[in-house]
């Protein structure tokens, strides 16, 4: 199979689709990989790299689209690669499409067949391919919550562990899943009095067996996100619902009500956010005060340690890379459950029922459409 890897456009997005290391695992399969000219240069991967692992350099993005087989990026396609894409190609990327009607259409439109990172899932009932970057996404949230609580940002004026005889601040995290264990991982690292809320007392239990008196659990309910929000220095917002939108679970009012210069980060933005406060930005200018709170909400966090990441993405991508290369999509669809759980657009049709859900788009279950 032909496979190409565009540069990503997204701003400031630096993070690249396919390391050299991959390209070579894809080259010894027997595979043929073009990649776009400078693809991996902001994070030290050099065309030559990528050459000497086998690859083709290639000038630009358009070329990548008008050949290749099988597409591998990081982030949703922009508005200018909508028209390059082709019926039966394939896309294998983030997507997160259920806040993102345009980008449905875009794809829909194409023919081509879809497949979102963050809805492939594994035997566990995880989500393999979003782990890693929740993970980066968590730990940074506090980086950055830290930086919107410093004076020359419109915060609070406030050290997150504090110094002797000042308290620490308070952090809160709604959701303790991936992104919300390693966010409070973080902050408690840093001394913060750090609470996290959920509605899965399974996953408190764990959290308190884990953390220990080193974390305050609380059940998630209207009445404790009132009560916890309202006191917060800074709220990471962790929720996160399979494919759909996210659940506006901080109301305006709420918000007002909130300490001036305290922080609201935004992990689920990418999803809608669940603030209701909360828009889009982009790491070029990830910050604004509204009702005089500092809101962080750049839907591709993980971008800013692009390195890190792009390594750590590939470790899970390549595994269902080499199948879907291997077997064609249709029979490495047909053949794995778990990536055919990724699969949200095919043959014109949306195939994942959070989206469809959300979009009011008529949802068409992928086996229909892959079956003779």
């Amino acid at each position: 199979m032909l496979i190409g890897v565009p540069k990503e456009i997204k701003t400031h997005e630096n993070r690249v689709g396919l390391t050299p290391a991959s390209v070579r695992e894809l080259i010894v399969h027997g595979h043929q990989v073009i990649v776009e000219k400078n693809a991996g240069l902001a994070i030290d991967l050099n065309d030559s790299c990528y050459q000497t692992a086998g690859a083709e350099i290639v000038d630009t993005f358009q070329e990548i689209y008008s050949r290749a087989e099988l597409i591998i990026k990081v982030k949703e396609p922009q508005q200018a690669e909508f028209q390059y894409l082709r019926e039966g190609q394939i896309l294998f990327t983030y997507l997160h499409l259920a806040p993102d009607p345009v980008q449905a259409e875009g794809l829909i439109d194409s023919g081509c067949a879809a497949i979102a990172y963050e809805t492939v899932t594994d035997k566990y009932g995880g989500l393999p391919l979003l782990a890693p970057m929740s993970e980066v996404a968590g730990r940074m949230s506090i980086q950055a919550g830290a930086h919107a609580l410093e004076m020359d940002q419109g915060g609070r004026g406030m050290l997150l562990g504090g110094v002797s005889g000042v308290p620490s601040a308070k952090v809160v995290v709604i959701g303790g899943g991936v992104v919300g264990t390693n966010a409070a991982r973080v902050a408690m690292g840093m001394e913060a009095h750090v609470t996290v809320l959920d509605k899965s007392i399974h996953r408190l239990q764990q959290l308190d067996l884990q953390y220990s008196s080193r974390i305050n659990t609380v059940f998630s309910t209207v009445d404790a996100i009132e009560e916890y929000v309202s006191m917060a220095d800074l709220v990471i917002g962790a929720v996160l619902v399979p494919g759909a939108a996210t659940p506006r679970l901080v109301g305006r009012e709420l918000v007002k009500k909130m300490n001036r210069g305290s922080v609201l980060v935004d992990v689920a933005i990418d999803q809608g956010g669940c603030f209701a406060t909360s828009r889009s930005t982009t790491l070029a200018d990830p910050m604004y005060i509204l009702d005089d709170v500092v809101h962080y909400c750049v839907a591709n966090m993980p971008g800013a340690v692009a390195r890190t990441s792009t390594f750590a993405l590939n470790n899970v991508t390549l595994p269902f890379v080499l199948s879907i290369a291997d077997k064609g999509c249709r029979k490495a669809l047909i053949d794995d459950p778990h990536l055919r759980d990724g699969l949200n657009v095919y043959q014109g049709q949306l195939t994942y029922p959070a989206v469809a859900h959300d979009l009011n788009i008529r949802y068409v279950n992928p086996l229909e459409l892959l079956r003779p």
